[in-house]
């Protein structure tokens, strides 16, 4: 795939085949944190000089940039990007979001699927910007506890709908590779508002659509 890097404003962009700002960076950000991976490799024994880690520390430090790019979207803004009035007082479920975090604790990986409802009062938005809110909380050190309630709050807020329910199930790599390795472990959690709280069939079916398949 061919590459190239392009300037702009706030650091650089990489761009690959037409697709554009798949990476942007600030150049002093990733050069400092790249001066301190490369005194881990020290510090761990190895030879940061040696080929095979000679630009480690900088692929390193941008690997993080771009694993804990939440911090720079605002997920209200883009559920507002795509907020549309619409008489619509039904269920609408994104399931299966993939989903891709790292743990606060050790960051180590955590990973798996964030299924997403909301019961709209009055005002709907666009099923993909769903997605971009679980990416936006997801891309930051995180429990998946917190997680759960960020996304649940800020569609709650954002669209004052009639409830939301968000569940998500995820395996821990800080679980799978140190400590206790139970690899085969996952972990759930959930959080519900409005009338996924007051009414227990509502709930029920949100729980029974996310495990069903449909296609």
């Amino acid at each position: 795939m061919a590459k190239k890097i392009e300037k702009v404003n706030d650091g650089n962009r990489l761009v690959a085949d037409g697709y554009n700002k798949i990476e942007t960076w600030n150049n002093e950000t990733i050069k400092e944190i790249a001066s301190m991976y490369y005194r881990i490799l020290k510090l761990i024994g190895e030879d940061p000089e040696r080929e095979g880690l000679e630009k480690t520390p900088v692929r390193v430090a941008k690997a993080l940039n771009y694993l804990t790019m939440g911090y720079n979207h605002n997920p209200c803004e883009i559920i507002n990007s795509a907020k549309f009035k619409e008489d619509y007082k039904q269920m609408v479920i994104v399931k299966d979001i993939d989903l891709y975090s790292m743990c606060e604790h050790h960051m180590l990986p955590f990973y798996g699927k964030a299924h997403v409802a909301y019961i709209p009062n009055d005002y709907i938005t666009g099923l993909s910007k769903i997605a971009r809110v679980v990416e936006a909380f997801s891309r930051r050190l995180q429990v998946q506890e917190r997680l759960t309630m960020q996304i649940r709050d800020c569609l709650q807020d954002c669209l004052n709908p009639l409830g939301v329910a968000v569940v998500i199930e995820a395996q821990h790599m800080c679980m799978q590779i140190r400590g206790v390795q139970k690899q085969n472990s996952v972990t759930t959690t959930s959080a519900f508002t409005g009338i996924f709280l007051e009414k227990l069939n509502t709930r029920e079916e949100f729980i029974h659509l996310i495990g069903t398949k449909l296609h």
